[in-house]
């Protein structure tokens, strides 16, 4: 009997420990969060407000919007098979937020167009000097598809934000 009571009495001693630690350390957590949110909350409205009165008009204000895509994973294969791969990270600078939003839209048919011209280039080793990708000859394809699909000067440049070229 007096075990068991032993047994009870430090399991509840272990047990408010362990509460009492984690009311503890979640506080902060909780309060730090809270916090976040309302900085975040006030930007929004800040945002919000610059966008209703952006050009005196009632309309957002035309300022450039940057899109990023996913990365891009191109292999290139020669007669042996695969022998490297191209990873590209591309953003794209649309000329306002609305133009942004439709890129964002679009983006499956963007990658897609890119995959197709890209592919065929890199396996033809078109773009490379000495092994080495020409980036200006990259970029300057990934706008011409890139005005193909969006439309001409929908998009102000395509920026190439990470180029990797892996030997396998």
């Amino acid at each position: 009997m007096k075990l068991a009571l032993v047994a009870f009495a430090a399991l509840l001693v272990l047990g408010g420990g362990a509460a009492g630690a984690y009311f503890y350390f979640s506080k902060p957590a909780e309060a730090a969060a809270n916090a976040d949110q309302a900085a975040h909350a006030e930007e929004a409205k800040k945002e919000a407000k610059k966008d209703d009165h952006g050009d005196g008009h009632g309309s957002p204000s035309n300022s450039v919007s940057f899109v990023r895509l996913d990365p891009l994973i191109l292999p290139i294969i020669d007669g042996s098979g695969v022998n490297q791969v191209v990873s590209l990270v591309i953003v794209l600078e649309a000329k306002d937020q609305f133009v942004a939003t439709e890129v964002r839209r679009l983006t499956p048919r963007l990658k897609d167009a890119y995959i197709q011209n890209m592919y065929g280039m890199l396996n033809r080793k078109e773009s490379m000097e000495g092994g080495v990708l020409k980036v200006s000859e990259i970029k300057r394809r990934l706008n011409d598809v890139t005005d193909k699909v969006m439309g001409e000067g929908a998009v102000n440049d395509v920026l190439l934000e990470v180029v990797q070229q892996r030997p396998i």
